[in-house]
């Protein structure tokens, strides 16, 4: 298995701090985000793996298990399973995005099987017939993924009854159809693919609950996909024509002029949902200032304020 330097990747080191991977990753994501390089064939891949690598460290139990088993980590040799465990729901991995590296779940059902007396039985003595346990796992999506929907391969780690009566782990690879538009915290079930029935009874269904990533560009307000766009002074007041990122791609758009920081322009429907409950996005103007002037634009800042009928306040 080809191991990958997650913190030589966003350039922290390893007894780096959350704040610190967080801000890294930000940095890192913007400079190679695709939408942002469209001429750099590169970018792309990069822009996945620093991806890959802080949905890794940024999660405490999955940056433990990958400083602890360096390229088998993903297994995680040596997980004991706490007591209780039949009746558990753990928390899972991300996928960060399509030709990402998979990240393995665990899931604890119930040790089924043909047990006997342990799941009860019949008045004959004969086991009687159970559904299996549904099991819940979390699915992290980027907002692309959200958006766009499609199929997707998750592999999984599922603890089944072996030949010699204990449980083992092994794993198993689901195809998964992500519907267009899904929402954070909605849930995908997959009927059949939870914890075994006993008795000969059928297996428990898998819900996979979609927990959208952090982006580096957009940020979600229910189904609204929020993005905040910087614009010099004089691009605000005269106004231009940029071209902006988007979940399904750049668009160019018009920016009028006059504008005011904390105005919204909208996108509609390049939010997440369908039909009529699709969101739209909106596009927040920031107005940034140069900090530093030349001698000759301080002038003409100055000769603009002495005649400028302009009254901000």
């Amino acid at each position: 298995m080809e191991y990958k330097d997650y913190y030589n990747l966003l350039g922290v080191a390893k007894g780096a701090v959350q704040e610190e991977i967080s801000k890294a990753f930000k940095k890192l994501a913007r400079k190679y985000h695709p939408d942002l390089n469209p001429n750099d064939p590169t970018a792309e891949g990069k822009f996945k793996e620093i991806n890959e690598a802080y949905e890794v460290l940024k999660d405490p139990e999955k940056r433990k298990l990958y400083d602890s088993f360096g390229p088998n980590w993903k297994e995680g040799q040596n997980f004991q399973p706490p007591p209780g465990y039949e009746n558990s729901q753990f928390r899972s991995g991300g996928f960060g995005g399509e030709g990402f590296s998979d990240f393995f779940e665990t899931i604890f059902g119930q040790a089924g099987g043909g047990g006997g007396a342990r799941f009860g039985g019949d008045p004959f003595g004969r086991p009687m017939r159970r559904k299996g346990h549904d099991a819940e796992v979390r699915l992290t999506l980027t907002m692309e993924e959200a958006y766009r929907g499609g199929p997707k391969s998750i592999t999984l780690q599922e603890q089944v009854r072996g030949a010699d009566g204990m449980p083992h782990l092994q794993s198993k690879t689901l195809e998964v159809n992500i519907p267009a538009g899904v929402k954070d915290g909605a849930k995908i079930r997959l009927s059949g693919q939870g914890s075994p029935g006993s008795g000969g009874g059928p297996a428990g269904d898998l819900l996979l609950q979609v927990s959208i990533t952090e982006h580096p560009l957009f940020r979600l307000e229910g189904v609204n996909v929020i993005y905040d766009l910087r614009l010099a002074p004089w691009e605000a007041v005269l106004g231009c024509s940029l071209r902006i990122p988007t979940l399904d791609g750049p668009v160019d758009m018009n920016i009028p002029a006059g504008l005011s920081s904390g105005q919204k322009l909208r996108l509609t429907g390049k939010g997440l949902g369908k039909g009529e409950s699709q969101g739209d996005q909106f596009v927040r103007i920031v107005i940034r200032s140069p900090k530093t002037l030349s001698e000759r634009e301080r002038e003409l800042w100055d000769e603009l304020s002495e005649i400028s009928s302009f009254q901000a306040r």
